[in-house]
């Protein structure tokens, strides 16, 4: 029988699902097979686009995909549930409603690092990169402005060069312009004047893992999920450990 697992609700993209799978496998520490986490992945590619419906550019609903997914991790018995896609948090509540597994909330943990490393007193603008609908859903912004800080969105010019990098350069080719990637940032951090940035989307966190620059203030949301996902798993297995030996 399988110990105690995961499930990953992933292919939202099909890129960023591998490279969040590639953070947690790397922030496991496993020196052999059975120290890796046990998790299975649903890589449902077929999800329609979440920033098309929201904005209202499209009928396609991608909730009943994603519930479709819940509803089997729920079944097969998974002990949570991680949503790696920022934007698909839009439907977070009638998710978690769907099932009494715990899905993780990947902008509340990326909020929650982002207060622990950069409080409001010394960093106090945030700047948001991430997709129009996750702009649109207001899921980042609200946590933000009821925290203390400032929330900066880009102008429509920035946002399609961040939908760039998201659409085109990860989602498309998967040939990754790390100057155009710096460009971004650089404009967020300096012209901006944003003492903080989020990554918001994980087709900008396959940037990140690209290129880190851990000298930059930058929230990597699908990072920290990641680095959450590894603490909470092996804290399950601990206590599982810990009961067996018991009996």
């Amino acid at each position: 029988m399988m110990r105690n697992f995961f499930a990953v609700l992933g292919g939202m993209g099909t890129l960023a699902t591998e490279s969040y799978i590639r953070l947690v496998d790397k922030a496991t520490q496993a020196h052999q097979d059975q120290e890796f986490l046990d998790y299975v992945v649903f890589n449902n590619a077929s999800v329609p686009d979440r920033t098309q419906f929201i904005l209202g550019e499209s009928d396609e609903d991608p909730f009943p995909y994603i519930a479709d997914d819940v509803l089997k991790a729920t079944e097969i018995g998974a002990s949570f549930i991680t949503l790696p896609c920022n934007t698909a948090h839009h439907f977070f509540d009638r998710l978690q409603a769907l099932t009494p597994v715990p899905i993780l909330h990947m902008p509340n943990e990326a909020l929650a690092e982002m207060i622990r490393r950069y409080p409001v007193e010394s960093h106090p603008r945030v700047g948001f990169m991430g997709t129009e609908g996750s702009l649109n859903s207001g899921i980042y912004r609200k946590g933000v402005e009821a925290a203390g800080y400032a929330f900066e969105e880009p102008d429509a010019a920035l946002q399609k060069d961040i939908s760039y990098l998201i659409y085109h350069d990860v989602k498309d080719t998967g040939v990754l312009e790390r100057d155009r990637y710096e460009a971004v940032l650089d404009t967020m951090l300096k012209q901006r004047h944003c003492d903080v940035v989020i990554l918001g989307c994980t087709e900008l966190s396959v940037f990140n893992e690209a290129f880190p620059m851990p000298e930059l203030p930058i929230i990597d949301a699908q990072e920290i999920l990641a680095v959450n996902t590894v603490a909470r798993a092996q804290l399950l297995r601990s206590q599982q450990a810990q009961e067996r030996s018991i009996f």
